[in-house]
């Protein structure tokens, strides 16, 4: 070797080396709170680099940098039995502490997930620029209202986190925190997950939402294991590389010069779901098709606008042998959304498929104008009634149709929009034309071979999916009997009786306030609507708050109880719900003051809230808001339609 190769080769190898070093730690935010607050809890920057299963302080984390024993959570936001673990991994904080244990979090978003991914770099990215104090608040918004991840949520959740938004916002528009979270998907593959929740407990896998007896058994036995290390001589901060690399089986871990693995795309689900399809539908496309494609979609989405232009080249490539049947969702958080849905109704009530899809084109076209007066003038440019439109807008005309619709999404888990279902098989989100092709190929085989054994093509689709799977069963809670004073609205001796779990602090429990009235309006005595406190413990006046609504009920029964309620969702963000403006409200409505205050004061009512609290953690309630119907768990605020299957089931059972 030349005496410049050999110069050279040196060179090469420092800045390699350098690189690798970089690529470790170049997570770690420095300067961030996570330096601070974290550094002077915990000490400074730890690292297990070298266990199977690696881990840093450059993850989201709870605990002491040397607790003896470690949970590594692999787990995705858009996945509902993630959700399902989150009060297991907070019992286990609560039962043996920040010294005995610690928490990682690993991102790991499933590729059937098209809103988890942006999640998850939300995050981090909160992560990454104020800690992890703020990281876990943010994270559990996040799961608390998982079939309401949009950007604009990502801002307001990080706010109310107490993220620094003035860093938060630039660093998330880079998207800086989305090779964290590839490389954390890269880990996840090499330590052998392949579903979430993946949990490891000093590297021992416990897969899927495991009950706490299950994970308390390990950690106990795992505290043993590392109590003896420790005793023996192992340094605390090698315990974890120590007993992981005893317990865990998978491959090792790729080497730092590996790409990621590629994640699997859609066409690997195989799973068949048997979607109905309506008269009321609109379709375009071919009438005996052998291929059909079910979307939910929501026009106020930006999401189902960009993969507009997908589905008209799949019109295109497959004319003659595809058809798309339109189902609305419209997610609740887009308030422009039902008019725009009512008004495509209308086109299609007016002038039939054609007049629907125009309307649609329209309404994708000029998505960010759906204000009343420029639906009007769609109306007018499509050569509708535009009297009729307008009632059709003003009245929710097509409230019935939307809700059928929005009921079929929640059926069969297609929360988020764009969704869509191609002869029964799942592709979520706007995914590239080849995402749909890989499917759209693979089912026209399976079609065709249906034709050529008898089928109808106008049966074709009925027969590729009736073997498909069907909705899922409602799933139930019992929480025991609410408290004999506990305010209620809606019929006293009702069949149906609905728990609100709610937190008066919320912003989504201020949001379903409007579901709830529909509920009221379309059911009557039918329901009754019980109120339960659920204060969630980041939200640092709601406590109180509950309290003063206990106090208000005291003197004033479910009248003021009631009015108390009201004004504090009324007043949540401003001028807010501190003490001085609990007693303000108290003397809006015309309360005793000085019992008022007194209660307050004393805490007179903090034990009825607690029950509260305790009730809604035995069954796994750790957000909010969050309702029993007869038992029938529903999460988040759902829109009308959600009740509406519930209470409907409910209703039927009662009889």
């Amino acid at each position: 070797m030349s005496k410049g190769s050999a110069i050279l080769g040196f060179i090469l190898s420092f800045i390699g080396g350098i690189a690798l070093m970089w690529g470790l730690d170049k997570y770690v935010p420095a300067g961030s709170a996570e330096a601070t607050k974290e550094g002077a809890a915990a000490g400074a920057a730890w690292s297990a680099l070298d266990a199977k299963v690696p881990i840093s302080s450059a993850d989201p984390h709870w605990g002491s940098g040397d607790a003896p024993v470690t949970i590594v959570l692999f787990s995705d936001y858009q996945c509902p039995y993630c959700t399902k673990v989150e009060p297991t991994v907070k019992a286990m904080k609560e039962k043996y502490g920040p010294e005995k244990l610690r928490v990682v979090w690993k991102h790991f978003p499933l590729p059937m997930h098209a809103q988890a991914v942006p999640a998850h770099i939300a995050t981090q990215t909160a992560f990454e620029v104020s800690g992890s104090e703020a990281f876990w608040k943010m994270h559990e918004l996040v799961f608390q209202n998982q079939r309401a991840l949009t950007p604009e949520n990502f801002d307001a959740w990080a706010a109310q986190a107490g993220v620094d938004m003035a860093k938060f916002k630039p660093a998330l528009a880079a998207n800086t925190a989305k090779a964290k979270v590839d490389a954390d998907i890269a880990a996840g593959k090499a330590a052998g997950v392949q579903g979430t929740p993946a949990s490891f407990v000093n590297g021992v896998f416990l897969s899927g939402a495991q009950p706490p007896e299950k994970f308390a058994a390990e950690i106990d036995k795992q505290l043993a294991e590392a109590q003896a290390l420790i005793a023996a001589g192992t340094p605390k901060d090698k315990v974890y590389t120590t007993l992981t690399n005893k317990n865990h089986t998978a491959k090792a871990a790729p080497a730092a010069d590996q790409k990621p693995q590629e994640r699997p795309d859609p066409a690997a689900d195989k799973t068949i779901w048997k979607v109905p399809v309506s008269k009321a539908d609109p379709k375009k496309g071919a009438k005996n098709a052998l291929i059909t494609i079910v979307e939910f979609s929501d026009y106020e989405c930006p999401f189902c606008s960009r993969v507009e232009p997908t589905i008209k080249e799949l019109l295109e490539a497959y004319k003659g042998k595809l058809r798309v049947v339109w189902k609305d969702n419209p997610l609740p958080f887009h308030k422009r959304a039902i008019p725009a849905a009512n008004l495509a109704r209308e086109a299609h009530a007016q002038k039939g498929d054609e007049g629907f899809w125009k309307a649609h084109e329209m309404l994708f076209a000029n998505q960010k104008a759906l204000d009343d007066a420029a639906l009007e003038g769609y109306a007018k440019e499509l050569g509708l009634d535009v009297a009729k439109a307008k009632k059709a807008m003003a009245d929710n005309k097509y409230a019935d149709i939307l809700e059928d619709c929005q009921g079929v999404a929640s059926d069969f888990q297609a929360g988020g929009t764009p969704h869509f279902f191609i002869n029964g098989r799942r592709i979520s989100g706007a995914q590239p034309a080849d995402a749909f092709k890989k499917i759209i190929d693979e089912e026209l085989k399976r079609a065709e071979e249906l034709v050529a054994k008898g089928t109808k093509l106008e049966d074709v689709y009925a027969k590729a999916t009736e073997e498909g799977k069907g909705p899922g069963d409602l799933e139930k809670k019992d929480p025991g009997p609410a408290p004999k004073d506990a305010p209620f609205k809606g019929g006293k001796a009702a069949k149906v009786v609905i728990y609100e779990f709610s937190d008066f602090e919320c912003p989504f429990c201020g949001r379903v306030n409007d579901t709830l009235k529909e509920v009221e309006k379309r059911y009557g005595d039918k329901v009754k609507i019980v109120w339960r406190h659920r204060p969630l413990p980041f939200h640092q006046n709601a406590p109180l708050a509950h309290q003063a609504t206990i106090e208000a009920f005291k003197q004033k029964g479910s009248e003021g109880f009631w009015k108390m309620h009201d004004k504090l969702f009324q007043g949540q963000k401003d001028p807010g719900i501190k003490r001085e403006q609990l007693d303000k409200y108290a003397g809006e409505l015309g309360l005793d003051l000085a019992k008022f205050k007194k209660a307050l004061d004393e805490g007179t009512h903090k034990a009825a809230v607690d029950e509260d609290i305790k009730a809604a953690e035995k069954i796994g309630i750790g957000g909010t808001p969050a309702f029993l119907v007869n038992g029938y768990f529903i999460e988040g605020a759902q829109p009308f339609s959600a009740f509406r299957r519930a209470i409907d089931k409910a209703l039927k059972e009662a009889k």
